[in-house]
């Protein structure tokens, strides 16, 4: 089954009505969406960052010093640009600003520490790092380790109103979070920069086939790899979701920016997304439920990209009916699974309709999501976009599979898929053969074109001799009315296979007991599927945009030492 032809693709005749199955994709660069939007809509907000309005006008003279100010600074074609900074306006100002200037953009995790910043601006060899300069005390312990030339401090105050603007040291001060850098080369001050550099883009020969973006995959596996993405992968990335989300109106809604943008999910459906529409961006630098709410009814946001944690958040708020989020259209999403519980809960406060879809840093990164208003169905991750191909294939072989029903591993094929990992060869062919990129996860596709994932391919249990999908497992325990969230590994065991160890937290104000929530699973899983141990806890390690990190639940029981010695034994532990 090579999904060929069209009627070897089920899910075409699942799409709503207005969706194609094929786009037409503009020879343009990604910095084209917003000079476009300012040229249509010259005086919308495009940023809104705790009362400061920067217009379309504004920001796309504000990229233009900036891209000017790096070649002024040396920067070239091809170089890499690390941001490490959080959702304001000096990320967007630095991200189209760097593409302008032909260089790709290295977005960095704010949170990382010295290992880890050092790490990721060696790989990508970045001699240029915009940054806040609350984080330079990490950047400086390894700055001479690494390539980096130049480093561009700016403060969050930066770009407040005034008032503030004014009252931030004071607040800073207070929370321990004022560092005062003095900005000499290699330290230069950002807003001195953009205002020194003249107003006009420079003139630099990129194409739509170069290098955006040099996206670092999560690293849940592995040693984190760079992802290459190019111009028109990101632009065919963000065209494929405007065209499958209808209804979004042209120069008139309001996004939600809390996703973080310097990870791919939140960068594409939230920022670029909104550039292209000439939508107006509401930017908050971290996930505070009453921030939240607060912002969804001051500022009538339509469009909110999130992950189930934020949806699951806001919907259990003991304070979420007190606020008017009528406004709210359209939610998406991503970067786990959504629980039906979550989704029916949120829909019925907002009357907003919340879809769910996927993707991975590799395909830039939306590939399949759920009709906005079509048929859906439970703990699936939807169709596949136009243009965009899917098939399911033997995870050892790589070749299709007969009975998709019965599940395989995801393959992609689509113009959002990468160039291939930066400096990594072998890596690349290992994943993108003949233009199919090879996901990880495992899943099955029923007969009408519905994808549904099963695991990770790396997560894959061995348990007496029988595959077990953690996720299913994890699914099983979620359901348990005490339950709030669970994860389970699987534990060497020698010839013996592997033990399943289930990680429960459990809602406020409940108890339970482990014999009580593995009598649970006994009725409901077969045999061979059920925990031998439960471990309870008070929360489950993340990654910032909330998957929960099994692989370091594996590593911290795996440092225990021998199975047995360690963790909760079956019906030893009561949780209170």
């Amino acid at each position: 089954m090579g999904y060929g032809a069209a009627m070897e693709r089920p899910w075409l005749r699942q799409y709503e009505a207005g969706v194609p199955a094929t786009l037409s994709y503009p020879d343009i660069l990604l910095p084209q969406f917003l000079i476009d939007s300012a040229r249509r809509y010259p005086n919308r907000t495009a940023l809104e960052f705790y009362g400061r309005r920067i217009s379309y006008r504004q920001l796309n003279t504000m990229t233009d010093r900036f891209a000017q100010a790096l070649v002024r600074l040396g920067v070239r074609k091809g170089e890499r640009v690390a941001l490490m900074l959080p959702n304001c306006p000096q990320a967007v100002i630095g991200y189209f600003g760097a593409l302008k200037a032909g260089a790709w953009v290295v977005a960095t995790n704010p949170l990382y520490l010295g290992t880890e910043i050092a790490h990721q601006v060696t790989d990508a060899g970045a001699e240029t790092m915009i940054a806040l300069d609350q984080f330079y005390p990490r950047i400086e312990e390894v700055r001479t380790h690494t390539p980096l030339k130049r480093i561009i401090l700016t403060r969050v105050s930066d770009y407040l109103p005034w008032l503030k603007r004014l009252l931030y040291p004071i607040k800073a001060r207070r929370q321990g979070q004022w560092v005062d850098v003095k900005r000499v080369p290699p330290l230069y001050d950002f807003c001195a920069l953009l205002q020194a550099a003249p107003a006009e883009p420079p003139s630099v020969p990129v194409s739509a086939d170069d290098v955006a973006l040099l996206q670092y995959t999560g690293g849940t596996t592995g040693v984190p790899k760079g992802a290459m993405l190019t111009h028109r992968n990101l632009v065919a990335n963000a065209i494929q979701c405007l065209r499958w989300l209808q209804g979004m109106r042209d120069g008139a809604e309001v996004f939600l920016g809390v996703l973080p943008f310097f990870h791919i999910y939140g960068m594409t459906t939230c920022q670029n997304l909104a550039t292209m529409l000439g939508g107006t961006i509401v930017l908050l630098p971290r996930f505070q439920p009453d921030e939240v709410l607060r912002a969804i009814a001051a500022r009538r946001v339509t469009v909110f990209p999130g992950i189930p944690a934020m949806y699951m958040a806001l919907a259990n708020h003991p304070r979420a009916g007190d606020y008017d989020l009528l406004s709210l259209q359209l939610c998406v999403s991503g970067a786990g699974p959504l629980y039906a519980e979550v989704q029916d809960r949120f829909e019925k406060l907002t009357r907003a309709r919340l879809i769910e879809g996927y993707g991975l840093t590799e395909a830039g990164p939306v590939t399949h999501c759920n009709p906005v208003v079509g048929r859906r169905h439970s703990r699936c991750i939807g169709l596949p976009l136009p243009d965009t191909e899917a098939r399911v294939v033997d995870p050892e072989t790589g070749t299709p599979v007969s009975a998709p029903e019965d599940g395989g591993e995801l393959q992609i094929r689509g113009p959002q898929v990468m160039k291939g990992y930066w400096n990594q060869e072998a890596e690349t062919a290992a994943v993108v053969r003949d233009g199919w990129l090879s996901t990880g996860d495992m899943v099955r596709m029923d007969k009408e074109g519905f994808f549904f994932i099963l695991d990770r391919k790396k997560d894959m249990i061995k348990s007496g001799g029988l595959n077990v999908y953690p996720r299913e497992v994890d699914e099983c325990l979620c359901a348990h009315p005490k339950v709030k969230e669970a994860c389970v590994v699987g534990i060497p065991q020698d010839l013996r296979g592997e033990k399943i160890k289930a990680f429960v937290v459990l809602k406020e104000g409940e108890s339970a007991t482990s014999t009580e929530i593995l009598e649970y699973c006994r009725q409901r899983l077969a045999k061979f599927k059920v925990p031998k141990q439960v471990e309870f806890r008070t929360d489950l390690p993340k990654t910032l945009v909330g998957k929960v990190l099994r692989r370091k639940l594996l590593e911290e029981e795996l440092k225990r030492g021998p199975v047995g010695t360690g963790g909760t034994s079956v019906g030893s532990e009561d949780k209170r």
